[in-house]
């Protein structure tokens, strides 16, 4: 039985201003209850121009909601315009930050070195990654999704201690179910994420794969979420669009009560 407590993240890309951002996470807080957020780790991930109010507002009500930022700057500070360096982020409270998300690796080309580089980045700064690794349609249809991931997850980890690695939350994202309504089935989720874990033992030793949390991310809603949570190496997942729907993403962090059903 594992003890990897669940941990759902919604990744709100680039939508809501401070404002909308201030309703939504009240919403949520309204909507959850201490017991439904101590037994799923609830997470937010706002634009960066929302964090400052995400701060206050989960402060101001004492939530157990914790919040990260979408990426980090492998710099820590210096002449890098448009950058957020780790360390600012740390000091608005974040808890995390997402890292390769595969619209950042599309459209603004990052590789998988520089991925490291702010995976390393952000724990230096005392963030934990939620480090995205998945493949496209074309490496799906050829079967190559397994072999492709894997080498996403030894790049990206290359160099991190063993306290880092345990800490670190991978999220399994096939980009073909990205916010296209396709969803990848519950054991299409569970041969992936699987296989990282049989990685990190491999690599690193039962130790730090038994801890290391796996997350699904793509397409997920409250209609699959239980399905998907009950593949035992799915330790959670990361919300695209779904986390802009208040009662829709309430619902997911109530997943374990849609298994008790």
């Amino acid at each position: 039985m594992t003890t990897r407590k669940p941990i759902i993240a919604g990744n709100w890309k680039m939508n809501l201003n401070h404002f909308e951002a201030n309703l939504l996470v009240q919403k949520l807080a309204a909507s959850l209850t201490a017991e439904q957020l101590e037994a799923v780790e609830t997470v937010v991930l706002p634009p960066f121009t929302d964090l400052r109010t995400v701060e206050s507002v989960i402060a101001d009500g004492k939530l157990k909601i914790k919040y990260g930022a979408q990426d980090v700057s492998p710099h820590a500070g210096g002449a890098y315009t448009g950058e957020i360096a780790g360390a600012f982020l740390a000091k608005l409270g974040c808890s995390y930050a997402v890292i390769g998300h595969s619209e950042r690796r599309e459209y603004h080309n990052e590789s998988d070195e520089l991925i490291n580089a702010k995976n390393k980045a952000a724990f230096a700064a005392g963030l934990v990654p939620i480090f995205c690794v998945g493949e496209g349609l074309d490496i799906r249809e050829a079967g190559n999704q397994v072999e492709h991931v894997l080498a996403q997850v030894d790049a990206g980890l290359e160099g991190l201690k063993t306290e880092q690695l345990q800490q670190i939350v991978i999220a399994y994202e096939p980009v073909w179910a990205i916010g296209t309504g396709k969803t990848a089935t519950p054991d299409d989720a569970q041969e992936v994420c699987g296989a990282i874990r049989a990685r990190l033992v491999e690599k690193f030793g039962a130790e730090v794969a038994d801890v290391v949390r796996i997350q699904y991310g793509g397409s997920v809603k409250a209609a699959n979420i239980a399905q998907i949570m009950a593949q035992p190496d799915v330790d959670g997942a990361l919300v695209g669009g779904a986390s802009l729907d208040a009662e829709e993403f309430v619902s997911i962090v109530r997943f374990p009560e849609h298994v008790a059903r």
